[in-house]
């Protein structure tokens, strides 16, 4: 029987899944903080005046660092609240850490009544994406669902959108589908990877 897209993908993401949960606690943080200094001293990072992260979960690279200097800096912060029914995501305003409480998937989010990210209020959007698997021209494989995909989509082509990774999920190649996103960046505590992104919206089994 012919190995599907579907089936590579569910291959790969339990595969690098397990390497990724396998990092100690301080072997994390300590790429973590590379990484996130990386996306802070970048020029991409500098010229946007609204930022949407991401709350990390299951050994992901950390996003906190990334928010203290936004917030510090006065740039917008943005995260993303997850409408499960829809399986839509919307970017929503935070001014605080606490303002974090566990949502969709125990996944830190932003409260309902927060403000909504609104394109035209800003000049240039980064957006920050986790990722189980990258490839070098942008390819991603993520938690599962589809969200970012259609999310990044929504965001358009202006908005810069950076993966962040540890250097052993960046791969040769990510199976991925003609509806895939790809990316603008992938960081890794090595180095900064500029890629090639796609124009297309993501489907349901490719986030």
């Amino acid at each position: 029987m012919a190995t599907t897209v579907a089936d590579e993908k569910k291959n790969l993401r339990a595969v690098l899944k397990e390497s990724r949960d396998a990092l100690s606690h301080e072997c994390a943080a300590e790429r973590s903080e590379i990484i996130q200094r990386r996306l802070i001293e970048s020029d991409f990072y500098r010229a946007a005046s609204a930022i949407v992260l991401y709350a990390a979960k299951d050994n992901e690279v950390s996003t906190d660092n990334i928010l203290t200097e936004s917030l510090s800096a006065g740039r917008a912060v943005f995260y993303p609240r997850v409408d499960v029914a829809s399986g839509t995501i919307v970017a929503r305003r935070v001014r605080s850490s606490a303002e974090l409480h566990s949502g969709a998937y125990g996944i830190l989010e932003p409260p309902e009544s927060a403000d909504v990210l609104d394109r035209s209020n800003f000049t240039q959007i980064l957006i920050c994406v986790p990722g189980v698997a990258f490839g070098l021209e942008g390819q991603r494989l993520g938690r599962g669902g589809g969200y970012y995909d259609r999310f990044i989509g929504l965001l358009g082509d202006d908005a810069i959108s950076v993966g962040l990774a540890y250097s052993f999920q960046l791969l040769d190649r990510i199976p991925e589908t003609g509806l895939d996103r790809r990316l603008n960046f992938i960081l890794t505590e090595s180095a900064i990877h500029r890629a090639l992104r796609s124009a297309t919206a993501g489907p349901r089994d490719a986030d």
